[in-house]
């Protein structure tokens, strides 16, 4: 069972506080997102679940487990910018996901690929940036995983690819897991959420299930959003 558990977490990088404090409990079977302006933490809270950055003080785990070898098992990651080799094709890259994931199922990866069109022998390099994060996402969700980290996985790219993408996210994620969607175009990404995290400042806000603010507050998350958030 997915879970992801995270107390009194802070991370600082010299006097800058990035998280402070932050206490958060995410079930399995649930889209989130981690919604906040740029430079409100989300990454390096995303960065951190992932094993790439270590907490300052406090905790965060997955499944009880620190984040480190034992977490990239179970952990499917989508950075917030193209982290693919550009000499390789698609079909390398599907070998390359192949050979470090258990997880991964090389058939529906190329499916996905197939779908949107990419050319299999065409390089990384010699592709658009929407292709590329098409084809990272299209890897990533390819996975079986039990928890995605997915940062900014609609920033940069059209309308269109941004609702392929969500389709995407929506029918390969496995229901057993977490979905952590970190994004600030909140009316992109509203109508797929269960939960909602509004990180401010290296705080967290909020927290609570999109049909409640809906109901209990009678607006949308990206009414509320912009409340919270205005300058």
């Amino acid at each position: 069972m997915a879970r992801i558990e995270i107390n009194h977490l802070t991370k600082n990088f010299g006097g800058l506080t990035a998280l402070d404090e932050v206490d958060l409990s995410l079930e399995k079977g649930q889209i989130v997102g981690l919604l906040g302006p740029n430079g409100s933490g989300k990454t390096t809270l995303i960065k951190i679940l992932n094993g790439l950055l270590t907490p300052t003080s406090g905790s965060a785990e997955i499944n009880g487990m620190k984040p480190g070898v034992g977490t990239k098992k179970i952990v499917a990651y989508l950075p917030d910018r193209n982290a693919l080799p550009d000499y390789m094709t698609s079909d390398q890259l599907i070998g390359l996901y192949k050979d470090f994931f258990e997880d991964f199922d090389s058939d529906k990866a190329g499916a996905m690929i197939d779908d949107l069109g990419i050319d299999r022998k065409q390089t990384l390099k010699k592709m658009s940036k929407g292709t590329k994060e098409k084809l990272q996402l299209c890897l990533v969700m390819a996975r079986t995983a039990e928890v995605y980290l997915l940062d900014e996985p609609i920033g940069g790219v059209d309308p269109a690819t941004r609702d392929y993408i969500l389709r995407t996210i929506i029918s390969n994620y496995n229901e057993d897991a977490v979905v952590v969607i970190s994004t600030h175009l909140i009316s992109d990404i509203e109508s797929v959420l269960d939960d909602v995290v509004f990180i401010k400042n290296g705080r967290v806000v909020l927290h609570d299930k999109a049909d409640h603010i809906r109901e209990e507050k009678g607006e949308s998350v990206d009414q509320l959003f912009r409340e919270v958030f205005k300058c």
